[in-house]
């Protein structure tokens, strides 16, 4: 198994049913190697904290993500820079337990699960993952639209008017005069 860039284990032994906060941090040197795995310009900022505590479903892990990024603007490549604030709720279960083997219907309050070998969570890995899904999957920079427009790609409304039969035959027409 690889050592994960961010790796912050807590031990399942330290946890209790009382909540305790821990709150974690990223490095320079394991923000760098994080934005290679994501694919970013740049990870400027990456900490987050967490209320653990243990229930009899499991290690439930509440709290916040925080980060900055930049990442690559889909259309021209220019630094696009973003803010990461999501909220996290999952509960830690023994590998295996995850899933139970028949469906079952999601309550509101149900917490994603994740699940560990050993005998430790690892609080950084989970920070970085809630990273990774809430960065946007298409940023645009200020300059994309002009961008697009120069390269002949049309707009969501100029598409669908380009789809509309009546719309040619109205630009024929020109005015309709009495």
């Amino acid at each position: 198994m690889v050592t994960p860039e961010f790796a912050r284990p807590e031990r399942i032994d330290t946890i209790g049913e009382r909540a305790r906060t821990v709150e974690i941090a990223a490095t320079a040197e394991e923000r760098a190697a994080l934005a290679t795995r994501f694919g970013l310009i740049a990870l400027e900022a990456l900490g987050a904290a967490f209320e653990l505590r243990r229930t009899a479903a499991g290690i439930e892990a509440r709290g916040r993500v925080r980060g900055r990024v930049v990442q690559a603007c889909v259309v021209t490549g220019d630094p696009v820079a973003a803010a990461i604030d999501e909220p996290v709720a999952l509960r830690f279960v023994p590998e295996g337990d995850e899933a139970p083997p028949e469906e079952i219907e999601i309550e509101a309050e149900a917490l994603d699960t994740i699940g560990y070998r050993g005998g430790a969570i690892d609080l950084g890995e989970t920070a970085a993952e809630t990273l990774a899904l809430a960065l946007d999957p298409f940023p645009r920079s200020p300059g994309a639209a002009q961008a697009l427009r120069e390269a002949g790609v049309l707009s969501e409304e100029e598409a669908a008017a380009a789809r509309n039969p009546f719309a040619a035959l109205k630009d024929k027409m020109g005015t309709v005069r009495p």
